[in-house]
């Protein structure tokens, strides 16, 4: 077997440590992520690991695809420092409101014109979404295998792949050959960090960006007009808490909050 030509599914998501401040829009049911940072999705970043290792093994190139606002070049960098080749953003109005089935068409779309793969590789879920589904359905739309949950993987010298997935009280070993797309769990590795020479080097790496005309995406199949899932009603809870004073003697403020406190069922 050559070189492999690896794909990996990468997303931006807001800052977990920043969760406190996530807005939601009453009337799309969207994250508001104007003003938030935003991080590499932190399960994709294992994936990313697990291709840059069988770079070094096998060689080839690595081309990161993300769905995402043009800014998204900023959040890519971390990938690219880390050792990937290349980025590819999918950016476009039309894409905006998108749920995981016309996300998954706008990244397969995405994968085809960078042109012929060996194996793509995501994170099993998004830390924003959490639906695990956008790994299966791009294998689907691409026409290969595909696997999901997978806490281990070997690739061997003639393409065969075998993979172990998590089930709920233990795993599973699959057998098969690439092309393939795997979502992969946080236990199959460890990331590696960034060096200061990956920094300096993925400053001259390309990024290159994609409309929906570039893609041949059609409208219809994207964004809240190609979405079969909406947000529900959505509502901020309220917080605050009743308060009352109480007047009069310490006998008729005990017996007031007695008989509250029987009133809201906390004493019998």
């Amino acid at each position: 077997m050559g070189e492999l030509n690896l794909v990996v599914l990468v997303k931006p998501v807001p800052d977990p440590s920043c969760y406190d401040r996530i807005e939601i829009d009453p009337a799309t049911g969207a994250l508001l992520r104007q003003g938030m940072p935003a991080v590499l999705n932190p399960a994709d970043k294992h994936a990313l690991e697990e291709a840059l290792v069988l770079k070094e093994r096998f060689g080839g190139r690595v081309a990161m695809v993300s769905m995402a606002p043009d800014s998204a070049s900023e959040t890519l960098m971390e990938g690219l420092a880390m050792g990937a080749d290349e980025a590819c953003i999918l950016s476009d109005r039309a894409f905006a409101g998108s749920d995981s089935l016309a996300t998954s068409r706008v990244l397969a779309a995405g994968i085809r014109k960078i042109g012929p793969f060996d194996l793509v590789l995501a994170g099993n879920e998004s830390a924003d979404g959490g639906t695990a589904h956008v790994p299966s359905q791009v294998g689907e739309l691409l026409g290969v295998a595909h696997l999901a949950n997978v806490i281990r993987m070997e690739v061997g010298p003639g393409g065969s792949v075998t993979a172990r997935t998590r089930i709920e009280n233990g795993y599973i070993e699959v057998r098969g050959s690439l092309p393939m797309v795997v979502g992969v769990r946080r236990e199959i590795n460890t990331p590696r960090y960034t060096s200061l020479m990956g920094v300096m080097a993925a400053q001259g790496k390309p990024i290159r960006v994609w409309r929906s005309e570039d893609l041949g995406v059609n409208a219809a199949e994207a964004g809240m007009e190609g979405s079969g899932m909406r947000p529900g009603k959505l509502s901020r809870p309220d917080y605050r808490r009743k308060g009352e004073i109480l007047k009069g003697s310490h006998e008729e403020t005990v017996r007031r909050i007695v008989a509250i406190l029987r009133a809201e069922g906390v004493l019998g």
